[in-house]
């Protein structure tokens, strides 16, 4: 005697598996960096997986921003340096960041700043509802220094890093 599976069941299983397809669809992205902005973190073609289930912005996570309200016509990939209430300042002589008066220790940049061309004035404390972004790659990167950029409001970001893949390059001919 063959078993039937109520049509209830076929229902609410089916309709549980495109929630959550709908769900993952929603929340979770695939991105390729285009640019080097963020290098060594990210080199130009690598891929990630970015996320934004019940996301609060923290410092040192690497994010995705729709910057379109300002004329980027991608979005751009940055690390959260400071978060709503943090005062940010620069000694662009001697290329150091400070968060709260602490020089911040940033094993991850590319090189050192070498210059404060076309940045806003600091120091400065980052609103309610915003961050303060930059590139890993220092000196080639437009962020929040730049008054155009500035302080990047929470509802803009489109999501945080979860999982990145490094690009594969082909081999060179010799």
């Amino acid at each position: 005697m063959k078993k039937v599976i109520p049509l209830t069941i076929i229902i609410t299983l089916s309709v549980a598996v495109v929630s959550i397809v709908v769900f993952l669809a929603l929340h979770i992205n695939l991105v390729v960096v285009d640019g080097h902005s963020m290098k060594n973190t990210l080199q130009d073609g690598d891929s990630m997986i970015v996320e934004n289930i019940f996301y609060k912005p923290n410092r040192d996570d690497i994010v995705v921003i729709n910057m379109d309200h300002v004329g980027f016509e991608k979005p751009i990939i940055k690390r959260i340096i400071a978060i709503e209430g943090d005062v940010i300042d620069f000694n662009f002589d001697k290329g150091e960041v400070y968060l709260n008066n602490e020089l911040l220790d940033e094993p991850y940049i590319a090189e050192e700043m070498t210059s404060n061309r076309e940045f806003s004035k600091f120091p400065q404390t980052v609103p309610k509802n915003h961050v303060f972004v930059m590139g890993d790659n220092r000196n080639h990167s437009m962020d929040s220094r730049r008054s155009h950029v500035g302080m990047v409001e929470q509802k803009n970001i489109i999501g945080k890093m979860f999982m990145k893949f490094s690009s594969v390059s082909s081999p060179k001919s010799s």
